[in-house]
């Protein structure tokens, strides 16, 4: 059987891969695991994003959570790195996020937080699953006045767009900005957090009606930003997932700014301040050979991980970076928050260009993003990580590599979230790598699916 968690907590088609009753035992177990050396009744805080789904799985899980006598703390829809700062403001034991970030709306997720914010470690989350397939047998479940109850806040969103602001207190005035919410967690906060600084904001999809969280539109869908960010004039857009714990960027002209370069200027922003701790930011394998080469010419040294912005967080907290985070737009700012936030990524992001007073296409220069080419291969789930035991794709995977041995590199990556097989190419020409990239992953689709 496969391992219940992947790199982002338990995902699944909601009500299908992940039933009320998987939400339930999760909330049963993770509360009894998290909170099991606690003297006091332990509390576990509940947040969710804006999918349709949520509502179901949240109270099952808290029914779960109650069950085994821990309190939840239900705060609603607010986004994912909200949930990890409140954990921790609120002194309360656990926190939990029940979304599926940037999936389309059929999928859902339950992904743990520990008590300082931190999301759990492989051996934590390897003892919830463990126990959950038990069937509890260890599980002492109370009665009477022991059972946990279920408190709910509505100024938790509130009190994380104060934080935001106080982390990166900026005068926004001048700037016009266009949000893309995703129809997401962040189309309050997000919107709201710009305006109190002063910024004129344009916003879209952010009119949430449970089933359009991500369609087409948010950060996996950046054409309609782009468009409207040119017909505004603004100044620059943004765009947020579903969960609001990563950002991408559009620049005054329309030009997309991923987040290897949105952290190569925040980087030497900070670097310029002496707030880049040891100055280096750490990235994972995916990151664009240009952005290492901009490391090396600004005298930043880089740390690569795996794939998945848990990895990047622990190394962070190894050797103590402040930044860090992956292409895709998690970025973590470890001095203010313990997971990526897109808020206060753009936020920071914003700050660069205030102090500088250049537009964001004149920053973005400070990295040449060379021509890189990705795409998915679509296969069953249970088979996602055996792709190299096929001979023909493995003989095609060497070959490739051989190809493009000192002009480029291939990488290819089991998704941690979605059952998928990524095959990533760079090299100098967009063309080629486009092709070579989409017949390799035809094959591994063919092959595997």
């Amino acid at each position: 059987m496969a391992r219940l968690f992947g790199t982002d907590g338990v995902r699944g088609v909601a009500n299908e891969e992940l039933t009320p009753l998987l939400a339930m035992q999760l909330g049963q177990a993770g509360a009894y695991v998290l909170t099991k050396e606690k003297a006091h009744k332990p509390t576990i805080m509940v947040g969710v994003d804006t999918r349709i789904s949520g509502d179901m799985l949240a109270n099952a899980l808290m029914a779960g959570v109650c069950s085994v006598g821990a309190n939840a703390v239900y705060v609603g829809v607010v986004p994912t790195p909200a949930v990890a700062y409140l954990t921790r403001k609120y002194k309360v034991d656990a926190g939990v996020v029940i979304s599926a970030s940037h999936n389309p709306v059929e999928f859902n997720g339950i992904k743990f937080f520990d008590g300082n914010g931190y999301k759990l470690p492989d051996d934590l989350e390897d003892e919830i699953e463990a126990l959950i397939k038990s069937g509890m047998d260890d599980v002492k479940f109370p009665t009477g006045t022991q059972i946990g109850k279920i408190k709910y806040r509505t100024d938790a969103k509130e009190e994380y767009i104060n934080h935001a602001i106080q982390s990166v207190s900026i005068d926004l005035s001048g700037l016009k900005i266009v949000v893309d919410c995703a129809e997401g967690a962040s189309f309050y906060t997000s919107v709201e957090a710009l305006k109190e600084l002063g910024a004129e904001v344009v916003a879209i999809h952010n009119n949430p009606d449970g089933t359009n969280i991500n369609a087409n539109c948010g950060s996996t869908h950046m054409e309609e930003l782009q468009a409207r960010v040119v017909f505004e004039k603004a100044n620059v857009g943004l765009a947020f997932d579903g969960d609001a714990d990563r950002l991408l960027a559009v620049d005054e002209m329309g030009n997309v700014v991923d987040g290897d370069q949105i952290m190569a200027i925040i980087g030497n922003f900070m670097k310029c301040k002496g707030t880049l701790n040891k100055d280096t930011i750490v990235v994972t394998v995916m990151s664009n050979l240009g952005f290492v080469l901009m490391a090396k010419e600004n005298a930043i040294h880089i740390e690569q991980t795996k794939v998945g912005d848990r990895y990047v967080l622990e190394r962070m907290k190894e050797i103590d970076a402040s930044l860090g985070g992956e292409q895709s737009g998690h970025i973590i700012f470890l001095e203010e928050n313990t997971t990526g936030d897109g808020l206060l990524s753009a936020l920071h992001l914003l700050e660069v260009m205030v102090v500088s007073g250049k537009s964001l296409s004149e920053l973005s220069h400070v990295m040449t993003v060379l021509p890189q080419a990705l795409v998915n291969a679509k296969v069953s789930n249970h088979k996602k990580d055996k792709y190299m035991e096929y001979p023909e794709i493995a003989e095609a995977i060497q070959q490739l590599e051989e190809k493009f041995a000192g002009e480029g590199r291939v990488l290819i990556r089991p998704s941690g979230t979605e059952p998928l097989v990524r095959v990533m190419i760079e090299g100098k020409n967009q063309k080629e790598i486009d092709a070579e990239a989409k017949k390799l992953a035809d094959l591994i689709q063919d092959i595997m699916f």
